[in-house]
């Protein structure tokens, strides 16, 4: 079901805002584009209502102790791909669980404290889990770009 509430410039400059300072209030991002703060207020929320914004906290790995970033490409076998992900996506330590098409079926994303937990996650925890045929692990050696507020808000193209 296509969603019919429409997005104009202001609606943008109001995400732009918040992407850059969640913590703004609707009078300073009223006061940045000219508008009343109960403009900006009901246009938030017409947003929210929407599905087309959410204002969420993001905290930094580092800054809580992870030390670890990894991903993890997995194959499945005698067992839905959705039911092995399900499970994963329980583990504290993934933050991400993916569906995905090409070679594996399932990827995953990973935080650890130290790279000596690795090893239990691996091969005590994620090894009980029933269907998964291989797991190729890729540790982060360098985060070049971490992008939370990825959903570009951009005019829907009838095709």
């Amino acid at each position: 079901m296509a969603n019919s509430v429409a997005i104009d410039d202001v609606d943008r400059n109001i995400v732009e805002l918040l992407r850059e300072n969640g913590r703004c209030t609707n009078q300073q991002i009223a006061d940045s584009l000219g508008l009343t703060a109960a403009t900006v207020s009901s246009r938030i929320r017409r947003m929210e209502e929407a599905n087309l914004l959410r204002v969420v906290a993001v905290s930094d790995f580092a800054a809580h102790g992870y030390n670890l970033l990894m991903e993890v490409a997995i194959e499945v076998d005698g067992r839905p791909a959705s039911d092995v992900a399900a499970e994963l996506a329980e583990f504290p330590e993934v933050f991400a669980a993916h569906l995905v098409s090409g070679r594996y079926d399932i990827d995953i994303l990973v935080a650890l404290r130290e790279f000596d937990d690795l090893p239990h996650l691996l091969l005590e925890k994620f090894s009980q889990i029933s269907g998964i045929r291989s797991m190729v692990p890729a540790i982060a050696v360098d985060v070049v770009k971490y992008q939370f507020d990825v959903a570009p808000i951009e005019e829907r193209v009838s095709r």
